[in-house]
């Protein structure tokens, strides 16, 4: 199976391209804005490094969230565009799952991703060593990020770090941060799409995924409105 994953939706771009086990090229740079215009330029220069085009792609992978608004738009409607002309399969993968899945943790320890959210908030999600959910996708407070834990010793990684550091250190909760990259990587998103791929079968993403949204937009309508509040 031929896979390109990209990645739009936090503070990187990338794009990397499989090959069942075996990753042909890839591509990462770190980004705040711009990922609308530099998407498509890297997604073709890894295709170009691979020797591959578009017509010899098998399936899709991208990043649905938790992540910048603009960010997710601009990944979701390319992937979504090219897995329509092409007919391909498209797996979401959420961005808390892609920094998580390359940490090296021990047996007993819990992988504890996250992103800072501004106003004193992050986005986190907790993980088994083997990629086991042990918490839904969050928004937290710092107030609550404790009670929101399972218990064990914690692996940080992601941009939330020095914040969930600073509440574990005076709380006394054992941890270590995680020397992985803090932003998404389209590696780690293609890795996780060729194990859902084996797992469920194509046919189980031929929907394109939906972004996920935990936190409501801070666009305004006339008038003061955030979109969808009644007059």
């Amino acid at each position: 199976m031929i896979l390109l994953a990209f990645d739009t939706a936090q503070g990187a771009l990338s794009a990397a391209v499989r090959d069942g086990e075996e990753e042909i090229a890839s591509l990462f740079e770190e980004r705040t804005r711009g990922h609308a215009e530099a998407l498509m330029p890297m997604v073709e220069t890894v295709l170009a490094e691979a020797a591959l085009g578009f017509s010899d792609l098998d399936a899709l992978a991208v990043t649905v969230g938790p992540g910048t608004f603009t960010g997710l738009r601009v990944g979701l409607a390319a992937a979504r565009g090219i897995a329509l002309s092409r007919g391909l399969p498209l797996v979401g993968v959420t961005t808390l799952e892609a920094i998580a899945e390359p940490v090296a943790a021990e047996p007993d320890e819990i992988v504890l991703a996250s992103f800072d959210a501004r106003r004193d908030e992050v986005y986190m999600q907790a993980f088994s060593t083997d990629g086991t959910e042990r918490t839904p996708p969050l928004l937290v407070g710092l107030g609550g990020v404790l009670a929101r834990l399972p218990a064990g010793p914690l692996v940080l990684v992601g941009t939330g770090t020095p914040l969930l550091a600073d509440l574990l250190s005076a709380s006394g909760r054992p941890f270590r941060i995680a020397d992985n990259r803090p932003q998404p990587d389209a590696s780690a998103v293609a890795r996780i799409a060729v194990r859902r791929f084996r797992e469920k079968g194509a046919e189980a993403f031929s929907t394109p995924p939906a972004p996920l949204y935990l936190r409501a937009p801070d666009a305004k309508l006339p008038g003061g409105r955030a979109p969808g509040e009644a007059a």
